[in-house]
């Protein structure tokens, strides 16, 4: 069944994570709290290795549980101190908040729009979509520069290490996911088809050169 489910959101502790889960079941979305990297997620350049609890849903409830947040953040706006720091922001500032929306918690991402609007800035639903369709745009680029994993990934596969295979596995299959929790490939075309020819040929030598070993020993 978690095959099913993409990530949503990630915290660093899990009663953040609670949080979330119980605001979301309570408006009839099914979650799933991973404590986990996930494998399939991970990139060379953007990995930290720090451990994180993630919500994960189904990816057709994914809009449904955004306007959830959107709305849950709108009811904490006129709570809000008039000293908060996005007051502070240029009109600029706030624009790019709208634009990187996945960067920014619920909470910011509507007050910087209630701001733009008291700002006299025209704000409507259609420039909010426009802005995050060229968002996952961008986020759907693949990872640039893989060129040196690439190299070391032949060198590892034709010395028979297993960290050959490894790197090629990883830049053949490695996916990330996006805002909208569709999955795309964290590299180009091009990268995976090398991903894909080193870890083949780590397959191939990796056997050999623990059979020449073994054989060495007798």
């Amino acid at each position: 069944m978690e095959n099913n489910y993409s990530i949503f959101k990630k915290f660093p502790t899990l009663e953040q994570a609670n949080e979330l889960k119980s605001l979301l079941e309570k408006n009839g979305i099914e979650t799933i709290i991973a404590d986990n990297l996930p494998s399939v997620d991970v990139t060379f350049s953007g990995n930290t290795l720090q451990n994180e609890f993630e919500i994960r849903i189904k990816q057709s409830e994914f809009e449904k549980a955004e306007e959830i947040l959107e709305k849950n953040a709108e009811e904490l706006i006129d709570q809000i101190d008039k000293d908060y720091y996005l007051f502070e922001f240029s009109n600029e500032e706030l624009y790019e908040i709208l634009l990187k929306s996945d960067e920014w918690n619920p909470f910011d991402y509507s007050l910087a729009q209630k701001i733009l609007k008291q700002r006299g800035k025209s704000i409507d639903k259609e420039l909010l979509n426009s802005l995050k369709i060229e968002r996952l745009k961008d986020l759907a680029k693949p990872e640039e520069n893989q060129k040196p994993w690439i190299i070391a990934g032949y060198i590892f596969s034709f010395i028979g290490g297993f960290l050959g295979l490894i790197i090629g596995y990883f830049l053949w299959t490695s996916k990330k996911t996006l805002p909208n929790g569709q999955k795309v490939y964290s590299y180009s075309k091009r990268d995976r088809k090398h991903g894909k020819y080193i870890f083949y040929i780590g397959l191939i030598i990796v056997p050999i050169t623990i059979l020449l070993k073994v054989i060495g020993q007798l």
